[in-house]
C-alpha cells in the first residue's frame, strides 16, 4: 500500500486538473461550432493525462539527478529525491508512460482521421514532439527548464497544442480568433508554473536552475505573474467581443475574483508559503475554461 501511495503522489494528481484544461477548451470550442465527438474528447483527455504524468515523473526524475530537488527544497518533497522510488523503478514507469502516451496517441489519430494519412502523420510527429518535451525539461544533458525556456513550453503546449491541436482533431479547421482561448490558457498554465518556481527560487539557484524568478528576482517575477493574469483575462474578452451573441458568453468574468485574489496573494506572501496557491490557480484556471465553455455554447 505504501508503495502505492508513493507511485500516486509521484503522478502529482493536483497537476492533472490544469492538463486537462486545455482540452476542455478545445472540447467546448467543438461543441460550440457542433463538431464535439466523446470517443475524441475521451482519447484526447486520457493521451493528455499520460503527457501529463510522464512529464511529472521526469521532472522528478531529472530534479533529483540534477540537484534541484534536496532536503532543503520548499514544497512536496520529490519520490526519488527521498528514496521511495528507486532511480531503476523511475526510469522503467517513464518507459511505460511514454508507450502509453504513443498508444493512446496512436488510437485518438485513428478515430479522428482515419484513412487521412498527412493529418495523421502531422499529429504524430506532434504528439512525438511533446513526449520529447515533457521528458527533456529536466531530464539530458542540457535541460531546457534549467536555461529559462519552461514558460515558451507551457505556452506552446498547454496553449497552442492543447487547444488548438485538440480542437482541429474535432473540426479538421481553426480560425484564427481561436488563438485567443488558446493563449488564455498558455497564460494561466504559465501563471501556475510562474508561482512553482518563485517557490523554488532559493533551491532553483543552489542547483543552477535559472528560471525566470531566478534570473529576475521575486518582485519582476510577481509582475510578470500579473501579466499573465491580465493577459488571460483579456484574451478571453478580446474573443468574446469578436464573437459577441449573448451575454452568457461572458460568464467567465465571474472568475477574476480569484486570479486577482491569486494574484495579490503571490505579491504579498513568502516564497515557502505560496505552494497552496499553485492549486488554487489550476483550479481557477478549470473552473474559468468550464464557465467560458458553457458560456460560447449558450451564446
Amino acid at each position: 500500500m505504501q508503495a502505492a501511495r508513493n507511485w500516486i503522489s509521484a503522478f502529482r494528481p493536483r497537476t492533472l486538473p490544469l492538463a486537462l484544461s486545455c482540452i476542455l477548451m478545445g472540447a467546448f470550442l467543438a461543441a460550440s461550432l457542433d463538431a464535439f465527438r466523446f470517443d475524441i474528447f475521451l482519447f484526447c483527455a486520457l493521451t493528455t493525462i499520460f503527457l501529463q504524468v510522464l512529464s511529472n515523473l521526469a521532472n522528478d526524475y531529472g530534479d533529483s539527478l540534477n540537484g534541484a530537488d534536496h532536503a532543503g527544497r520548499v514544497g512536496p518533497s520529490r519520490a526519488v529525491q527521498s528514496g521511495a522510488i528507486s532511480v531503476g523503478s523511475m526510469r522503467k514507469a517513464l518507459v511505460l508512460f511514454v508507450v502509453m502516451c504513443l498508444a493512446s496517441g496512436l488510437y485518438l489519430l485513428w478515430i479522428s482521421f482515419g484513412d487521412n494519412i498527412r493529418g495523421l502523420l502531422f499529429f504524430l510527429a506532434l504528439g512525438i514532439v511533446s513526449i520529447a518535451a515533457a521528458v527533456t525539461y529536466t531530464v539530458g544533458r542540457r535541460p531546457y527548464g534549467y536555461v529559462g525556456l519552461g514558460d515558451v513550453s507551457v505556452l506552446i503546449f498547454f496553449g497552442f497544442v492543447g487547444v488548438l491541436g485538440s480542437l482541429y482533431l474535432f473540426t479538421k479547421a481553426i480560425d484564427w480568433y481561436h488563438v485567443f482561448p488558446a493563449l488564455s490558457c498558455g497564460f494561466f498554465s504559465m501563471a501556475v508554473l510562474n508561482i512553482n518556481n518563485i517557490r523554488d527560487i532559493d533551491s532553483d539557484k543552489l542547483a543552477g536552475k535559472n528560471s525566470l524568478p531566478v534570473r529576475w528576482g521575486k518582485q519582476k517575477a510577481t509582475i510578470y505573474h500579473w501579466l499573465l493574469l491580465g493577459g488571460g483575462i483579456g484574451c478571453a474578452i478580446a474573443y468574446t467581443l469578436l464573437n459577441y451573441q449573448s451575454p452568457f458568453q461572458f460568464l467567465f468574468v465571474l472568475t477574476i475574483p480569484l486570479f486577482l485574489f491569486n494574484g495579490s496573494s503571490v505579491r504579498k506572501k513568502d516564497a515557502r508559503d505560496l505552494d497552496p496557491l499553485l492549486k488554487q490557480m489550476a483550479l481557477s484556471t478549470l473552473l474559468f475554461v468550464i464557465l467560458f465553455g458553457i458560456g460560447t455554447i449558450l451564446g
